[in-house]
């Protein structure tokens, strides 16, 4: 499952640069950050803070994809690390005139999850979706919040700050 996952996210992210030179109208491409709450389902919740980031290049005018690295610290030893690909539409059409302010989006993607603990840890595939929002601050830079579902059976909210790069 884990090369499956691994050759997945390499195929995406390869033909996803001869389409990205066609979309002549495409937004630039991003990078973000971005920090947060999770909570794994078991007998209880079990709590986690996370720390990532992510990169979109995009296909058109409202699709994206790009890599996303999140680590996650739960208590004692507990320690989860997710590298996924991940697929973005933007639910508004962008405007060159008038750039939007809000811009609310829904997010998939998969890939890799690792957990280890002090007595042992496993690798397998991994899923997340969900939605959130990126709010315009200037010309480059944003802010964004998503909240996600994924498996490992996990939630997990954050909030972040995004610049858009330069062609």
């Amino acid at each position: 499952m884990k090369h499956s996952s691994l050759m997945l996210l390499i195929v995406v992210l390869v033909t996803a640069l001869p389409c990205r030179a066609q979309a002549s109208e495409s937004p630039r491409p991003t990078l973000e950050m971005f920090a947060g709450h999770a909570g794994f389902l078991d007998d209880s919740m079990i709590p986690h803070t996370v720390l990532g980031g992510s990169g979109r290049f995009y296909l058109t005018s409202r699709l994206g994809v790009g890599p996303e690295f999140v680590y996650m610290w739960g208590p004692g030893s507990d320690r989860d690390l997710f590298l996924t690909g991940n697929l973005t539409w933007d639910l508004l059409r962008p405007r060159v005139a008038n750039p939007r302010r809000i811009t609310p989006f829904v997010v998939g993607g998969g890939g890799i999850f690792r957990h280890s603990e002090r007595f042992g840890s496993g690798s397998e595939g991994s899923f997340t979706a969900g939605g959130g929002t990126r709010v315009r601050l200037s010309d480059r830079v944003y802010s964004v919040v998503d909240f996600r579902i994924g498996w490992e059976a996990h939630y997990r909210i954050t909030g972040g700050i995004g610049v858009r790069l330069s062609r």
